[in-house]
């Protein structure tokens, strides 16, 4: 990801949610973050096509995880790489760049 690419909303969450988790985070414990912390009740779908789009961005690492129990199925777990936590940085300055020169109050930000 170049410094110029910016984070779609939805990346940002989860590259958000998954720096909460910070290790053993696979799908359904991202799409719990991410409930959890917003309300915002996402398909675990559209949250493992974001992690394999971040992944081929080089944001996120997949490693498959041990069986959690016997008979049980292994998880692709996900790291945040040190180029996600860059992207984070980078959107988190643009936001406060942006907000810090936006007026809310109703005088200066339009209201449609």
């Amino acid at each position: 990801m170049g410094a110029r690419e910016y984070l779609g909303e939805f990346e940002h969450v989860v590259l958000l949610a998954l720096a909460r988790i910070d290790r053993n985070a696979y799908g359904a414990s991202i799409h719990e973050e991410i409930l959890e912390a917003t309300g915002r009740d996402v398909s675990i779908p559209a949250v493992y096509v974001t992690l394999k789009r971040m992944e081929r961005k080089g944001l996120v690492r997949a490693v498959v995880g041990e069986t959690p129990s016997e008979g049980g199925r292994a998880t692709r777990n996900y790291r945040l790489l040190p180029e996600g936590t860059a992207a984070l940085d980078r959107s988190r300055a643009l936001l406060e760049r942006l907000w810090s020169s936006t007026e809310t109050s109703g005088t200066g930000a339009s209201s449609s």
